[in-house]
């Protein structure tokens, strides 16, 4: 593999698109609130995500969001608040219908989350990427390279930082 030398950066201090074309994410910076623990998530998508609240209970997880046009074996890439220190599993899900405003997927862990706790999800060929969170008063600067030749995003790159200072990424 050669060197690669058209790397580029973005910076948010907020959610928002870092890329709006196919690109592979290569190092992600970024800096907790020194007061809370916070949560960086990437999601491949054209568009943002959608904002939900869940449950889990045991091994299933409940996704309500009003209207959310999705059927039986749909895939969603989802990103999970915590609630008390536990948080359903990020990923890539096929989803099953409950009803128009519910719909389930089987997490690969098991545990309990009470209902009402904050989601983000995209659909319709798009996928969550990767996440990182930090602890409470952790305000220094962490720098994640990742590895091989970054993570492939098709779509674009849209970030949510939840308690997050900023985030810069460097793709390419």
């Amino acid at each position: 593999m050669t060197m690669q030398y058209d790397v580029k950066s973005a910076h948010l201090s907020q959610s928002g698109f870092l890329v709006s074309d196919r690109s592979r994410l290569k190092q992600v910076t970024y800096v907790g609130n020194a007061s809370q623990t916070g949560t960086l998530n990437f999601f491949d998508t054209a568009i943002a995500p959608y904002s939900a609240v869940y449950a889990r209970s045991g091994t299933t997880v409940t996704v309500t969001k009003n209207g959310h046009g999705l059927q039986t074996g749909d895939v969603v890439g989802i990103a999970f608040n915590q609630a008390s220190g536990v948080a359903a599993t990020n990923g890539n899900y096929p989803i099953t219908y409950v009803d128009a405003n519910t719909f389930t997927i089987t997490d690969p862990n098991s545990g309990t989350v009470s209902g009402g706790t904050v989601c983000f999800y995209v659909n319709s060929g798009a996928s969550w990427m990767t996440s990182f969170d930090t602890l409470s008063g952790a305000v220094n600067a962490q720098q994640v390279p990742i590895p091989g030749e970054g993570i492939l995003a098709r779509n674009g790159i849209y970030t949510t930082l939840t308690n997050i200072n900023f985030v810069t990424i460097f793709y390419g």
